[in-house]
């Protein structure tokens, strides 16, 4: 099944998110199989990333939540806030390539 993730930022994590962003953009490009897909939530297109929004296939949503625990960003301390929604494609039949 799949989930729609939401991650808000903490205020101030700017410096620490840019240290950790190759670790993990590795980290997502090791976990493609289950983080479908993955963008930094912006107010502006070139603002600071206030968080993110991934499509995560999972078998439940304690599942999901068992993907996300290694990104580089939650186990460090980055997030405030996540929120987990479940997630039904308008088009079962469409593989999306973004």
């Amino acid at each position: 099944m799949l989930f729609a993730v939401r991650f808000h930022d903490k205020p101030g994590i700017a410096e620490r998110r840019s240290e950790l962003l190759e670790d993990h953009f590795k980290w997502l490009r090791d976990n493609r199989d289950r983080v479908l897909m993955a963008g930094a939530v912006r107010e502006e297109p070139e603002g600071p990333g206030l968080g993110g929004l991934w499509i995560i296939e999972a078998d439940s949503k304690a599942d999901c939540e068992k993907v996300f625990h290694g990104d580089p960003f939650f186990a460090n301390g980055l997030r405030a806030k996540v929120e987990i929604f479940y997630y039904v494609k308008a088009n079962p039949d469409l593989k999306c390539t973004i």
